[in-house]
């Protein structure tokens, strides 16, 4: 299809790292405005990528083929259903949203529209993440697999330019690093047909699964973790022997590049993407079912 004309919702780190950079340059689209909840962020994030502000949501909406949201999930959820009103194909962060009810009106909201949507989950548009995981759902036979996704953004020595999230404070890795472990284990070893959880030390949670396939799984998620043990890792076993997630050897903005390449893909052919608003919705749906499993957090301190 020709050009996509795509507007930028957000102007936190993340659009400022990976989204305005990665739309700017890709030659398949034209980065139209940006929309920001403090006007002068998206202000001056415009100026750097030659693009202009816009006061309104909707009236980004109204100049656009497409839109990305780089918004916190209670933030995005809303907006992109109205966005998805508007005409707009979506192109979005996970976890789609934190509620199941939130998650399916998104999901209903781009089938009335009949627009395409795509899922940014890093490891299934990172190139070599993403040949493995094809290479192993082709391969079958698992009996089992593990993922551990700790991140160390809210550890005692974090610089994390995300250590002042409100939503990943109060959602925890569950919901931030959850997404990312479930795009993985779902792909290869099917639907979730039951899950648990438990509580570990501050935001860790651990998962247990059992996949539609007959595999069983586990996950270990954090933002808590000490910074050198943070780190991704996920192991498969089976009859083809044992497998592990290669390490990703680009940052985030290569990933992005190629989800937006499957954006272009879906709206030009109609034909939707793994990775779309029903794989989202699924995802929450689970994160959901697991979380409703969990005793209360008990926090100390402020």
């Amino acid at each position: 299809m020709a050009t996509l004309r795509i507007g930028l919702l957000g102007t936190g780190p993340w659009a400022r790292s990976v989204h305005a950079p990665a739309l700017a340059a890709h030659p398949g689209v034209e980065l139209t405005g940006i929309w920001g909840r403090r006007p002068e962020a998206a202000a001056a994030l415009a100026q750097v990528h030659g693009s202009r502000p816009y006061d309104t949501p909707d009236e980004l909406f109204a100049a656009c083929d497409a839109v990305a949201v780089a918004l916190p999930p209670s933030v995005q959820a809303p907006l992109a259903v109205r966005a998805a009103g508007a005409g707009c194909h979506l192109l979005l962060d996970k976890p789609v949203a934190t509620s199941v009810p939130e998650a399916r009106a998104l999901a209903a909201a781009a089938e009335r529209a009949q627009i395409a949507s795509v899922v940014f989950f890093t490891a299934r548009f990172g190139e070599q993440e993403g040949e493995w995981i094809a290479a192993q759902a082709a391969v079958g036979g698992w009996f089992t697999a593990h993922a551990d996704w700790l991140g160390s953004v809210f550890a005692e020595d974090s610089a994390s330019p995300y250590a002042h999230s409100p939503w990943r404070r109060e959602k925890g890795g569950l919901w931030d690093v959850g997404p990312h472990a479930l795009s993985v284990l779902l792909a290869v070893l099917g639907d979730v047909e039951a899950v648990t959880a438990t509580r570990g030390p501050a935001d860790t949670v651990l998962l247990a699964m059992r996949h539609s396939s007959g595999a069983a799984s586990t996950a270990t998620v954090a933002l808590t973790a000490p910074a050198a043990a943070a780190g991704v890792e996920i192991t498969l076993r089976g009859t083809a022997g044992t497998t592990c997630l290669p390490r990703r050897l680009h940052g985030p903005e290569a990933a992005y590049h190629r989800a937006v390449d499957a954006l272009l893909a879906a709206a030009g052919t109609g034909l939707p993407n793994a990775c779309d608003l029903h794989f989202g919705l699924r995802v929450t749906e689970i994160l959901a079912a697991a979380e409703a499993t969990l005793p209360p957090l008990v926090r100390s301190g402020p």
